[in-house]
């Protein structure tokens, strides 16, 4: 069974990142000869996604322009949150209505996503296939390029846990569907107050990413990322 769905969290300010995101949005910022939202859509692509949303709040003319002028082979529509920023939960509850009780893949694109990750996100599909349960991308935080990150969740045979010492890192990819957000009647709202309900219900599971984590957090690791001259 293949997801025919996508969608890419490309709303947010990214503060962190200025000087740069005075005049770029973070998501068209390039990391070798690709920029993160190209990286995010060829990921879906790949995985041979045929519907993609994106939600736009900050420069987003900027972010349509290249998607018009890309002229991917692939469905591409925005969420539009010009007035209001939704948060996580909320720019992907309303970005993704349209796809109802079909599962969706979810990307962030301030990770550096590239093909090697393609196989782990068809194991995350086939897992939610088989278990009819929420599934996130975690990878052990001493793979993280950046050490500063202290952990978002625990992983025990593929089941979720938040604890006072945490070892795997949220790499930006998970799936779900409109069912995640049954309980919640809000608008504006993070994706860390549905993983909790889950959590609290045992019903978010989770696949160890082996791939090392690049992730662009703050306008330093840009800098030291950018030296690496990574090359897809």
């Amino acid at each position: 069974m293949k997801i025919k769905y996508g969608m890419i969290l490309a709303a947010g300010l990214g503060k962190r990142m200025q000087p740069i995101t005075l005049e770029t949005p973070k998501p068209l910022i390039k990391i070798g000869d690709k920029n993160l939202l190209a990286r995010a859509i060829e990921l879906l692509i790949e995985r041979e996604v045929e519907e993609i949303v994106i939600n736009l709040h900050y420069l987003p003319d900027q972010i349509k322009n290249f998607i018009n002028n890309k002229k991917y082979k692939v469905s591409i529509t925005f969420s539009d949150e010009c007035d209001t920023l939704l948060d996580t939960g909320g720019g992907i509850l309303k970005a993704t209505k349209s796809f109802k009780e079909k599962a969706f893949i979810v990307i962030n694109p301030d990770t550096v996503w590239n093909k090697n990750y393609s196989n782990e996100i068809k194991n995350l599909e086939n897992l939610y296939f088989k278990e009819k349960k929420p599934f996130l991308l975690l990878v052990n935080k001493n793979l993280s390029f950046d050490s500063s990150f202290k952990g978002d969740f625990n992983l025990v045979n593929n089941k979720v846990s938040r604890d006072n010492n945490n070892q795997f890192i949220f790499t930006g990819a998970q799936i779900l569907d409109q069912n995640v957000f049954s309980n919640t009647k809000k608008k504006i709202f993070s994706m860390n107050e549905i993983w909790d309900y889950l959590i609290k219900k045992k019903s978010l599971l989770g696949l160890k990413s082996n791939h090392k984590f690049y992730h662009l957090n703050t306008k330093k690791i840009y800098d030291k990322i950018i030296k690496l001259n990574i090359i897809d």
